[in-house]
């Protein structure tokens, strides 16, 4: 019994300084927690859009294609006794210049028959005609002789015309694009020779949307004026290096493709062979792309086309320097520029600066405010 109580004296001691410490904790206050600062707003680029008029450019693209292009063929009986060391694929000749030559001594020999015979028609007919001066023929007489001359006179004119028909040229100066005959070879009417085309020119069948030709001033079908006419600059990689040619549409083919329903333009390129060597061959067959000008639209903003996402949505800052989210249909896009009308934008500072969350109303700090004109300049692009 002595034991005991030292025992519970301790235990209730224990207690009551557990106690205490625990009241003692509860009295302690907790520190504050610390201040944690609101985040900076994002620091953007900003572009400065300027409302402009511009002639938004068309793309298309073609092949090279002659003007005038001649199917050759023979049109006398006979073997080929020449042929020009021009008439090859790829050779050039003159105005007039003869390519092949059929034998001529049949048609020689026909066209001095055809002028015996009309040297016999025209004597018959003035002795037939002093005859009935004299009153020794009737009328009648002299009226067949003068049919037998004019007779014998179209016989003359059809030998010589066969006879120039042995030599084959033709009325422009040009290009073989492919030989068919050749020398020794016997060919009768029909008999095919070879295709030819002028140099002079050259064009390019474009297709285009009915989208696109909105942005171009085109005349009606029938009405061209070529001095007026929309330029084109058609542009090929040749021999390594990307080379470029002027152009002007020259007409549009009235009737639109029941295939792709498809538009189509003819650009016309002057001296595509550059004879005078004043600039690199375009020669035909070659596929080019074409940039056709526009016409002139007033109150234009050149948008970049990687601040475009999502094909309509732009990121803007409003006069309170806070984020607004915009959505614009261009009016046309190219791989660098959106161009929309500058009065679907309530604002005219655009955000080039990637935002990794946007949010309508997000505070915004300017970097600086560059000129879209400027900006257009520095970097060599414009239509």
């Amino acid at each position: 019994m002595g034991v005991a109580l030292p025992r519970r004296i301790i235990v209730v001691g224990i207690v009551a300084s557990a106690i205490g410490l625990s009241v003692a904790l509860s009295r302690v206050q907790s520190p504050p927690p610390a201040h944690q600062p609101d985040a900076a707003p994002p620091l953007v680029e900003v572009l400065e859009l300027q409302a402009e008029t511009l002639r938004l450019p068309v793309h298309s693209q073609g092949s090279v294609e002659p003007v005038t292009q001649t199917a050759l063929s023979a049109e006398v009986s006979g073997a080929i006794v020449k042929v020009s060391p021009r008439f090859v694929a790829g050779g050039l000749f003159e105005t007039g210049e003869v390519l092949l030559q059929i034998d001529p001594s049949d048609y020689a020999a026909a066209v001095k028959q055809a002028e015996a015979l009309l040297q016999q028609r025209q004597i018959e007919y003035d002795g037939a005609a002093q005859l009935r001066q004299k009153g020794y023929r009737a009328a009648v007489d002299q009226a067949s002789t003068a049919a037998a001359l004019a007779s014998a006179e179209a016989d003359l004119a059809c030998a010589r015309r066969n006879l120039e028909r042995t030599r084959i040229r033709l009325p422009y100066a040009g290009m073989v694009r492919s030989k068919s005959a050749d020398l020794g070879q016997f060919v009768t009417p029909g008999t095919p020779l070879g295709v030819v085309f002028a140099t002079a020119q050259a064009e390019v069948r474009l297709p285009l949307s009915d989208g696109d030709l909105a942005f171009l001033d085109l005349p009606a079908p029938g009405k061209e004026d070529i001095e007026q006419a929309p330029q084109v600059r058609l542009q090929a990689r040749l021999q390594g290096e990307q080379r470029v040619w002027p152009a002007r549409i020259v007409r549009q083919e009235g009737v639109i493709d029941e295939r792709n329903r498809m538009h189509y333009l003819v650009a016309r390129i002057e001296d595509p062979y550059a004879l005078d060597g004043s600039r690199p061959a375009l020669p035909v067959g070659t596929f080019v792309a074409a940039t056709i000008q526009g016409r002139a639209m007033p109150n234009l903003v050149r948008v970049p086309a990687a601040a475009l996402s999502q094909g309509t949505r732009l990121l803007l800052v409003d006069e309170r320097d806070r984020l607004l989210i915009q959505h614009s249909q261009p009016l046309h896009s190219d791989d660098e520029y959106a161009y929309l009308s500058a009065e679907a934008l309530p604002s005219t500072r655009l955000v080039l600066t990637a935002l990794a969350s946007p949010v309508e109303g997000l505070a915004l700090r300017l970097r600086g405010v560059a000129n879209s004109t400027d900006a257009v300049r520095g970097a060599g692009a414009g239509p």
